[in-house]
């Protein structure tokens, strides 16, 4: 099958070890990737922001640059929400390819669980609001991380609550966002695991800087990453 790669901008610009690991993952099950080069941004900071017209352009933009795309796959639960649930909103009539975060890709799409990936440590999830409430992925990561070999998973107390990234809230609210932050730290350090593993980039550069702060030798990592390795 062939398959489109949507990296995102944070992944891109942040963590392209996260696009790289999803690479990985999909050749590795048999899929041929593409990556088109002249892709941007899905348009959802600005809409968070209240800037429909430039958001549209964004999504449109992001039309043309994969029209004809058999599957697009996202690292990401919160670009996937905005493409295929606000992108006809704020760009009326445009003809957006099957975009899927990279969970439901595997699992509805490929029927796969098992990818067969090895990471020797353990782990607790964090789910992001996103993939939870707005693309209601469920279990799917747990059951990818479940079927990774050697992967001591555990249960993360209070893991429906918001990490407090939350795109531009954690710029205009920095306190609250803070605070919301290392309540989910709190909640991760609990389980004793020695990674975090989230599903979007923004939720793993938010809580991975809690982390920096402390000083934990705890990592927050994607779940590609994981998904990824084999040793």
């Amino acid at each position: 099958m062939k398959v489109s790669i949507f990296v995102t901008c944070l992944a891109d610009t942040l963590f392209p070890d996260v696009g790289r690991a999803m690479v990985t993952v999909l050749e590795r099950l048999g899929c041929q990737v593409d990556f088109p080069v002249a892709q941007t941004c899905c348009g959802q900071m600005h809409m968070n922001t209240g800037y429909a017209r430039p958001a549209g352009d964004m999504v449109r933009s992001f039309a043309d640059t994969f029209a004809g795309a058999e599957a697009v796959v996202v690292p990401s639960g919160s670009c996937t929400g905005m493409l295929r649930h606000h992108g006809r909103n704020v760009a009326p009539g445009v003809h957006l390819p099957p975009v899927y975060e990279l969970s439901e890709f595997l699992v509805d799409v490929l029927g796969v669980t098992d990818v067969g990936a090895t990471f020797n440590g353990s782990v607790t999830y964090h789910p992001t609001c996103h993939s939870l409430r707005l693309l209601g992925v469920g279990d799917r990561p747990y059951r990818l991380l479940q079927a990774v070999k050697g992967l001591d998973l555990r249960e993360l107390p209070e893991a429906d609550q918001c990490c407090g990234f939350g795109g531009t809230f954690a710029l205009k609210n920095a306190e609250v966002s803070s605070a919301m932050g290392e309540d989910k730290i709190n909640n991760a350090l609990s389980t004793g695991a020695e990674v975090i593993c989230t599903s979007d980039s923004s939720c793993m550069m938010h809580l991975g800087g809690l982390l920096s702060r402390r000083k934990s030798a705890v990592r927050s990592m994607h779940l590609a990453e994981i998904l990824a390795g084999q040793g």
